[in-house]
């Protein structure tokens, strides 16, 4: 038997597809694999488990995995040395492709409606700080202040956007995917240097006392942008609404993400936050002019700057749980590995990983240990495709080794 290898296999989403490629595991003549021993390697030591199955088995640390095979993406160039024995091991094909996600098209649609919001941005800031400079409004020119800085983080979002349809290449291999995250992160740490500052001049203002306002224009101009902002609240709600889809060989797999694009979603917080400043610069401005209570004009920009704080709350969580690589909120840990540990040949599931690369893209890595080693790249590709086709996930790595009734007890692994 060959000393061979693990069945490792990876998909990386990129903009083309390659159908029907088999490829195999080794060049050698071979009737089943030899699977790697479960063991841990931390920081200049070894822990090991000893398995005993009357047979030796050699690991290789460097895994060489001799494809026979030219792989490139600009040609796609493939020799087959042993296909007849590859398709001895496996119960059906194994296609050598790149899944192609749909969500290049959501990021595409989610470029166009922040394009279309950022333009209704630009048309009414200029009204509004013209409106707030003759009503000596400091609620009128907070938002304004804050359609600016909405205005400057549509801007960084499209720009983010572009850069995450980028792919990937050696330096970043996991491709430019988080970039839209940071643009959201950008956008959002802009709305809260800006809430700060606006809220430090409602104070100011309060303390000196100095209040001489134009209730009528105040009252027109915060009418408008209560309308704008109703406008571009649901453009970006609309945007955010649709969710991307992967279809593969008749089954239909959903990959919902927590809600569209995280840069809509960051956008549509920013417009939100807008709208509920605009209703409390025309409750500001009633107040004004019926009572002649001038003291509302800071009072109220204080206090719906206050408010807008809070609605960037879920954004802010999403995007840590994303730069943390904690498991999509979205996705079922437990259900997931269920759903290994049900495959024929699979006896133990463990060191089951998930992150998330933007707010709809997962990754997957899994160990699974089998009984049989002749059925290995079937229960590799079988776990692939599962994970694909019922849970969205494009790009994952399966290892497969020996099953040692040690791992169920290993506190080294994740079970």
């Amino acid at each position: 038997m060959s000393s061979a290898s693990v069945a490792v296999d990876m998909d990386i989403p990129s903009g083309h597809h390659d159908d029907n490629h088999n490829y195999s595991i080794s060049n050698e003549k071979h009737d089943g694999l030899t699977l790697p021993h479960h063991h841990h390697h931390h920081h200049g030591h070894d822990h090991e488990h000893e398995h005993h199955h009357g047979h030796d088995h050699e690991h290789h640390h460097d895994h060489d995995h001799d494809h026979g095979h030219g792989h490139g993406h600009d040609n796609h160039a493939h020799t087959h040395d042993d296909d007849d024995n590859f398709a001895n091991l496996t119960d059906h094909d194994i296609s050598h492709y790149h899944f192609e996600s749909k969500v290049s098209e959501q990021s595409r649609r989610s470029e166009k409606v922040l394009w279309l919001v950022a333009l209704l941005s630009a048309i009414f800031i200029a009204a509004e700080f013209t409106g707030g400079f003759f009503a000596a409004s400091l609620a009128i020119m907070t938002d304004a202040g804050h359609m600016l800085s909405d205005l400057l983080s549509f801007i960084i979002s499209i720009v983010a956007i572009r850069t995450a349809r980028h792919p990937a290449n050696k330096k970043l291999s996991f491709g430019y995917d988080r970039a839209e995250v940071l643009g959201a992160l950008i956008s959002i740490i802009i709305l809260w240097v800006l809430t700060a500052v606006l809220v430090l001049l409602a104070i100011q203002r309060i303390c000196n006392g100095t209040y001489d306002v134009d209730p009528m224009i105040m009252l027109i101009t915060a009418s408008a942008g209560v309308a704008f902002n109703i406008i571009m609240a649901i453009v970006l709600y609309v945007g955010k609404a649709g969710h991307a889809h992967s279809h593969g060989g008749g089954s239909h797999g959903h990959s919902h993400g927590n809600g569209g694009n995280v840069n809509v979603r960051a956008a549509l917080i920013h417009v939100l936050g807008d709208l509920i400043q605009s209703i409390g610069v025309l409750i500001s401005a009633i107040i004004i002019k019926f009572t002649g209570f001038q003291i509302a004009d800071p009072i109220c920009t204080f206090f719906f700057s206050i408010i807008v704080l809070f609605t960037t709350i879920h954004v802010i969580r999403d995007i840590f749980y994303v730069l943390m690589e904690a498991s999509p909120r979205h996705m079922d840990y437990n259900v997931i590995k269920q759903d290994l540990s049900s495959i024929d040949g699979v006896l133990s599931v463990h060191d089951l990983r998930l992150w998330s690369l933007n707010m709809d893209k997962t990754a997957l890595s899994v160990h699974l240990a089998i009984e049989n080693s002749e059925n290995a790249l079937s229960i590799v590709n079988g776990a692939r495709d599962l994970v694909r086709r019922k849970h969205g996930i494009s790009l994952s790595t399966v290892q497969v080794e020996e099953f040692d009734k040690t791992m169920n007890s290993c506190d080294k692994c994740i079970h």
